[in-house]
């Protein structure tokens, strides 16, 4: 039987000693109020968060929240996912939005047009997350995916923002489209997903690699070679909650709060002690986003 308290939040892990960022992170999908969330992570020490919108609506609430709080940096994009929704319609309502119409190429591009002037603000620091998703979205919508993915990093480059890229199960065609395009100087691959030989390819390129609560799950052996051998200063955590909750938590809801368990993990990982990975990930971080 499931546990009684499956749903509710896990306790605050010991504050970090050295303050670090949350890379990655989705508030407005989070239970409580913005300011209760950066409160409870601000007193375990992770306080700066980028909060990363998903579509239209989601970018432009993370660009508010940005504008509204110091410590919130805002990436704003459509999600890989979103594109196709887009294009083709959603009859199923998947998506937040609900069910959608198909609108075509036009619809993409007024979208898209929408994210570039946000893209534009100074509190927006990052465009993402953008990408290819090979599990949820089928040969049908890949078109509108990579036509998508591709006018994220030409803004990222010319509003000079760090791209942040959800890549799931799309490893090999998400390299190829930034070999292609020319990946922005600053680029992350949020919730890292690939193996150790692929973390030598970033590694090469200079992108950053965000680590999530999953680099501690007991089957994510591959994700902790992969950061055995990523450079330390391309390192970076992430929450991207309120999923991927990490060990021991698995299940129960994410918060940025919960940040240390993660990077305690990872610490280990590297043999290296919390603090030198806290003071590491908390420079790059800043390297990455440009703050």
């Amino acid at each position: 039987m499931p546990s009684k308290n499956a749903d509710a939040p896990p306790p605050l892990p010991e504050p970090l000693r050295v303050a670090v960022a949350d890379s990655h992170t989705h508030l407005d999908m989070q239970s409580g109020t913005v300011e209760e969330g950066l409160a409870k992570a601000a007193a375990v020490g992770v306080t700066t968060v980028v909060q990363v919108g998903c579509d239209v609506r989601g970018s432009r609430w993370a660009a508010d929240t940005a504008a509204a709080h110091d410590s919130v940096h805002a990436a704003v994009a459509l999600h890989p996912n979103e594109a196709p929704r887009i294009v083709l319609g959603d009859p199923d309502g998947w998506s937040r939005q609900g069910a959608r119409e198909p609108g075509g190429d036009a619809a993409l591009d007024e979208a898209l047009a929408e994210i570039d002037r946000l893209a534009a603000l100074p509190h927006v620091l990052g465009v993402g997350e953008t990408g290819l998703d090979h599990f949820r979205t089928g040969p049908e919508g890949m078109a509108a995916q990579e036509r998508s993915f591709r006018a994220h990093i030409e803004m990222a480059k010319r509003h000079g923002k760090a791209l942040v890229i959800h890549d799931r199960e799309a490893h090999d065609d998400v390299l190829r489209v930034l070999k292609e395009e020319g990946a922005p100087e600053r680029t992350v691959f949020h919730c890292y997903s690939g193996d150790a030989e692929m973390a030598r390819i970033c590694a090469e390129r200079g992108y950053f690699m965000s680590f999530a609560g999953n680099v501690t799950f007991k089957n994510a052996q591959g994700l902790r070679d992969a950061l055995a051998v990523a450079p330390l200063e391309l390192v970076l955590v992430e929450t991207d909650a309120p999923f991927l909750t990490p060990a021991p938590y698995r299940g129960r809801p994410n918060a940025p709060y919960l940040v240390p368990v993660t990077l305690r993990a990872m610490a280990e990982v590297r043999g290296i002690d919390e603090d030198a990975m806290a003071t590491a990930i908390a420079a790059n971080t800043a390297r990455a986003f440009a703050y």
